[in-house]
């Protein structure tokens, strides 16, 4: 409905439009328009739908650090308790079972994976050179192919000298 406008030249409503009619089809292919900050979501991330980028799951960069404090008490941890742990889907870990030859936990009769703490630290290492790394999959493979000790070892060298910079910035931030 329009507003009579009592203040115009003519005093007549302006025509109303055809109501339920169809636009005219054309045969002119629609462009792709880049969405407006006004169409952005309000978590900032860009995204309604579909799979994380590699920045959003960078969020924590001590995660390694975090698991390290971690008591491994248990003999087994099933697959979504280690999913939980490096806080990705069960089906990163299943993927990355199926990639990785170094990663091979056990499985019962039912067929429920079975991680062990020899599991975990390898999968430790693949977390770091994929995650953190940022290696691809085949670069990742390729590189604990040449030498797996060598890779183990500068992930544990790595590993040490953060926990190093976490206790001078601890010391700093005290003083």
């Amino acid at each position: 409905m329009h507003q009579l406008d009592l203040f115009s030249a003519t005093g007549s409503p302006p025509p109303l439009p055809p109501a339920n009619k169809a636009a005219p089809k054309s045969k002119a292919k629609v462009k792709a328009v880049a969405p407006s900050a006004a169409d952005v979501p309000a978590n900032g991330n860009g995204r309604k739908r579909g799979r994380k980028s590699l920045k959003e799951f960078s969020e924590d960069p001590d995660l390694i650090m975090e698991l390290d404090k971690l008591a491994l008490d248990k003999q087994y941890y099933s697959i979504s308790e280690v999913a939980a742990m490096f806080k990705v889907n069960t089906s990163l870990i299943r993927y990355w079972e199926n990639e990785f030859d170094i990663l091979q936990p056990k499985k019962n009769r039912k067929g429920d994976r079975l991680f062990r703490q020899e599991d975990i630290q390898h999968l430790k290492l693949i977390y770091h050179l994929l995650r953190e790394r940022k290696y691809t999959i085949e670069g990742a493979k390729q590189k604990l192919k040449e030498d797996r000790k060598l890779a183990a070892r500068n992930f544990e060298m790595v590993q040490a000298l953060l926990k190093v910079r976490g206790f001078l910035t601890e010391l700093k931030d005290q003083l």
